[in-house]
Formats: structure tokens, sequence, C-alpha cells
């Protein structure tokens, strides 16, 4: 006769110490089992979403470059009709290869300088937690 929960009950309510544990292990090995398949469902589907996820910012960043394309091919162009260089036409691209270049100095100076700020890299909060580590552990061996 089962009961409600669809567990044969114990033919006898007497189990020895040796059965009791053995459940209880083969139940806990039971629930690892699952917790470690759950969290690599999760995993597993995380993955995956991450993944499309990078797929599309590389598409997206693609397009963003070839617009860029553009932009600056224009810009040059606009160089050309506001200066009036109808048969100079490379004066306006070499204006935006310029500014593309002052752009990229300028970037790179501030690049520099945010690097010298963080080296060398010491994890300054760690260390000044183990200082206080071995401090309290000093005090209470005393």
């Amino acid at each position: 006769m089962a009961s409600g929960n669809g567990i044969e009950p114990p033919e006898s309510a007497e189990k020895s110490i040796g059965e009791v544990v053995g459940d209880i292990s083969q139940k806990a090995a039971l629930l690892v089992r699952e917790e470690i398949d759950l969290a690599k469902a999760e995993v597993g589907e995380k993955v995956s979403k991450l993944a499309k996820g990078a797929v599309v910012a590389v598409v997206a960043g693609v397009f963003a470059v070839l617009a860029l394309v553009y932009l600056l091919h224009a810009l040059a162009w606009l160089f050309v009709d506001l200066l009036e260089l109808d048969r100079s036409i490379w004066i306006g691209y070499l204006i935006v290869t310029g500014l593309l270049l002052l752009a990229g100095a300028i970037a790179g100076l501030v690049a520099l300088r945010l690097l010298k700020r963080g080296t060398p890299p010491t994890p300054q909060l760690a260390i000044e937690e183990a200082r206080k580590t071995r401090i309290a552990i000093e005090d209470s061996r005393r």
C-alpha cells in the first residue's frame, strides 16, 4: 500500500543505524548530484545567452566601424566644400587624417597617464587585512 507521496512505507518502523546512515548518505549524494546538474544547466543557459549577446555585439561593432568610415569620408568632403577645393580633394582627406592622428595622440597620452597611476598593481586592502589578521593572531597567543 503506497502512501500519499508515492513512496512505499517501510515494513517495519525499526531500522538499524546502518540502514539509516546508508539512506541518509544515498539521499545526500542524490541531492548533491541534482544540485550539480542544476548548476550545469544554469551555467550552460547563461553561457548560451552570453555567446548570443557577444555575436550580436560583434555585428553591431562592424556596423559602427563601417558607419565611422562613411562619416570620416563625408567629413573630408565637407572640408573640400568649406574650403572650396574643387581640384584638391586630397586636402580634405589630409585634414581628416590630421584630426584622427591628433585624437589618437591625445587618447594615447591619457592612456599613458592612467597606466602610470595604476602601477604597480598591489592589493593594498588585502595586504592591510592580512597584517591585521597576523596582529590579531599574535595577540591571541599572548
